[in-house]
């Protein structure tokens, strides 16, 4: 029990002066209001990126970045100026609140901009470098999905009629799309500029450190104002983290020939192991059992009189 108490003691303390560089195990995004201390300008839902990684001292960390939006491609029409964009974007709006997938989304509006861009198709030969597309830029990710039916489907716009478009990259998912704009890899290691990230007021994980930051339009590592950084996986960044691996095993009070069900067949004891990354044999070895077990060698035995206390103690 004293050296578990050890492990413990040494997972919670951190160099908070040194968490803004880490190497990224996981992006995933949640759905909450917006940051108004980042963002104080806008309102309403919005997702929120989550990076999860380690640090190079072992203490697990998630980075939430705020104000990356989803968007999607289209071809402009020949002909379209500013203002019939304007005329486009209400257009999009409208059909958008139509939709039933919405109707229990509360925000001030769907379509935040549209911009006119130029970009190239890799479809067919082209002699042309670049051609002018429309950037739709809406509130949630699920949008993105709503705009491209809308407009393969038809949509009606002032002066040109009922057109069909053929969307680009609006099969994107939205932590992809994020990793691409960014240049951020797989496993590779994530710096946030120092003075550019606020400790979670609001924590949403069980990571020991938790900080927002805000996405500044960041398309490129080399852009000198980017608050969040990708590193190759070259020199001190091609090492790996300290990671601590749990290998964990459930055993549940079974009936004879059936899968177990939750509402029947309590979890009777979870064994769980902890390796450190590169390390042969694991620092931490228990397990948590439903009601009394015998004593195991080398073995952290915690026993608990209901299932709940088990999981919960798990947890």
């Amino acid at each position: 029990m004293a050296a578990t108490a050890t492990v413990y003691m040494l997972w919670s303390e951190r160099n908070e002066r040194m968490y803004n560089v880490f190497q990224q195990l996981e992006i995933d995004y949640v759905i909450g209001e917006r940051n108004k201390e980042l963002l104080p300008n806008s309102s309403g839902p919005a997702a929120i990126l989550r990076i999860f990684g380690v640090t190079r001292e072992g203490h697990s960390v998630c980075c939430n970045v705020h104000g990356f939006e989803p968007y999607l491609y289209m071809s402009c029409p020949p002909g379209m100026g500013p203002d019939d964009v304007s005329c486009f974007h209400r257009s999009l709006e409208a059909r958008i609140k139509e939709d039933y997938r919405v109707k229990n989304i509360k925000a001030p509006q769907f379509v935040l901009r549209i911009e006119m861009v130029h970009k190239r198709s890799i479809m067919y030969y082209q002699q042309q470098q670049s051609h002018l597309f429309l950037k739709i830029v809406v509130v949630l990710p699920k949008m993105v999905a709503i705009c491209r039916d809308i407009l393969e489907k038809g949509i009606q716009i002032d002066g040109f009629g009922t057109k069909c478009f053929l969307t680009y990259e609006s099969n994107v998912l939205f932590a992809l799309r994020f990793m691409i704009d960014c240049n951020i890899v797989g496993g590779n290691w994530i710096e946030v500029r120092s003075g550019k990230y606020k400790k979670a007021t609001k924590p949403m994980s069980y990571c020991q450190l938790e900080f927002d930051c805000l996405y500044p339009y960041v398309h490129e590592v080399v852009l000198r104002y980017s608050e969040l950084n990708s590193h190759a996986p070259e020199g001190e960044f091609s090492k790996m983290a300290p990671f601590r691996i749990l290998s964990f095993d459930i055993e549940c009070a079974g009936r004879k020939g059936l899968f177990p069900e939750p509402t029947h067949d309590p979890v009777i004891q979870v064994a769980n192991l902890v390796t450190l990354q590169g390390e042969d044999h694991p620092f931490v070895r228990n397990i948590m059992t439903l009601k009394s077990c015998s004593p195991i060698v080398g073995v952290d035995v915690m026993s608990f009189d209901t299932e709940s206390e088990v999981l919960l103690a798990w947890r």
